[in-house]
C-alpha cells in the first residue's frame, strides 16, 4: 500500500535571518506501522546511525545528517526514504532544506524499540563518533545552509 502525499506551503520569517521562506509540509497519511516493515528497516547499520542521531536531536536537515555520518548525500536520502516508507520518520521541507524527525504517531511499542535501541548504541562506536560530530556540522549549516 502506497502512503497519500499530501503538500502544504505556509510563508514563514526565519528567525535567524529575517528573511520569508516558504515552508512545505510533505506530509505521509500515516497508517499503522506493521512490526514486520518496521524491523526491516532497523536492520541496516547507516539506518540506525540515523535513528540515534534523530532520538538525540528530536529534527535535523538532510545536511546535518550527512556530515555527521560522513556519508554523501544521495546514500543518506536514500536510506531517510526507507525509514519514511516504513513510518518510522516524518520529514519537512524548510525551502531547500528538508528535515526529518522520528514520526510523532509511532505505536508505543515502537517508540520504545527505538529508545532501547538508542540507549544500546548511544556509547558505541559508530554511533558515539557521529554525536561528536553533529555540534560542529549543526554549527557549520548555520554558517553556510542557512546564509
Amino acid at each position: 500500500m502506497t502512503p497519500v502525499i499530501l503538500t502544504a506551503l505556509a510563508p514563514a520569517v526565519l528567525p535567524q535571518t529575517g528573511r520569508l521562506v516558504h515552508i512545505g509540509f510533505s506530509r505521509y497519511r500515516f497508517r499503522m506501522v506493521q512490526p514486520e516493515q518496521f524491523m526491516r528497516a532497523l536492520a541496516d547499520g547507516t539506518r540506525l546511525r540515523i535513528l540515534n542521531l534523530l532520538l538525540e536531536r528530536g529534527e535535523l536537515c538532510v545536511c546535518e545528517l550527512t556530515g555527521a555520518l560522513e556519508m554523501a548525500q544521495p546514500k543518506v536520502s536514500r536510506h531517510l526514504a526507507i525509514l519514511r516508507e516504513a513510518g518510522v520518520v516524518q520529514d519537512r521541507r524548510e525551502g531547500l532544506w528538508i528535515h526529518y524527525r522520528i514520526h510523532p504517531e509511532l505505536p508505543l511499542w515502537a517508540g520504545r524499540l527505538l529508545e532501547a535501541l538508542r540507549d544500546g548504541c548511544r556509547e558505541r562506536d559508530p554511533y558515539r563518533h557521529d554525536l561528536e560530530r553533529l555540534p560542529s556540522v549543526t554549527r557549520e549549516r548555520r554558517d553556510t545552509c542557512d546564509g
